[in-house]
């Protein structure tokens, strides 16, 4: 049992890409994803090491930016990889791409990226994985159907990975675990309770003042 966050960013994407083979070989769904809410985390290099460690096992990836700027940013900083990276935009203008068994990964999917990025979710049956992605939308003038769509297109997602530090202590999952709540000390991160799903703001919160 992993009873203990992980002390720096490299022991973080250890963990997550372990997490992403168990679930992997397990199978457990299409659609997975992975959360390093880290305050002042830099997720364009994470998101390139974790390619090019998919692609050291023999697996074909491609990394998919929401925006033309970030795709050409990861482009400059890994040259090597550029084939392998392109926009949400260029993925659904491009008819010629060549899947075959690849994983995409999805950087960072706001609320205003998901019609584009729902659409690219429904045109392939290749494993989808999404990286710090933030897809619910409270806006009001949404509408219900709408909305109800969203909703059950989020639900879809199976989460193995989850680190953030939140007010008096930090939230941690790490499949195939239970999601657990740690408590911030004088002295540190404690473990302090165990959840079998994500738990709400207001479970968190009762948790600490029971």
């Amino acid at each position: 049992m992993q009873q203990q966050l992980p002390e720096n960013l490299q022991k973080a994407e250890e963990q997550l890409f372990l997490a992403l083979n168990n679930a992997s070989s397990a199978n457990i769904s299409d659609r997975i994803s992975i959360n390093i809410k880290l305050e002042g985390l830099r997720i364009l290099p994470v998101l390139l090491r974790l390619l090019r460690n998919i692609h050291k096992q023999n697996k074909p990836a491609i990394l998919l930016w929401p925006d033309a700027g970030a795709t050409a940013l990861a482009k400059r900083d890994a040259p090597d990889l550029a084939q392998s990276i392109m926009s949400f935009s260029d993925f659904l203008r491009n008819k010629e791409i060549n899947l075959e068994k690849s994983l995409i990964v999805a950087a960072s999917p706001q609320p205003y990226d998901y019609e584009e990025f729902e659409l690219i979710c429904t045109q392939t049956n290749n494993q989808i994985i999404m990286i710090n992605g933030k897809l619910d939308d409270s806006a009001v003038g949404i509408g219900s159907v709408a909305r109800e769509r969203r909703k059950n297109f989020i639900s879809k997602w199976h989460n193995i990975y989850w680190l953030e530090p939140i007010t008096k202590g930090a939230l941690f999952h790490y499949y195939p675990e239970d999601w657990k709540l740690f408590r911030l000390d004088n002295d540190g991160y404690r473990f302090f309770k165990n959840f079998d799903k994500k738990p709400s703001n207001d479970e968190i919160f009762e948790s600490f003042f029971e």
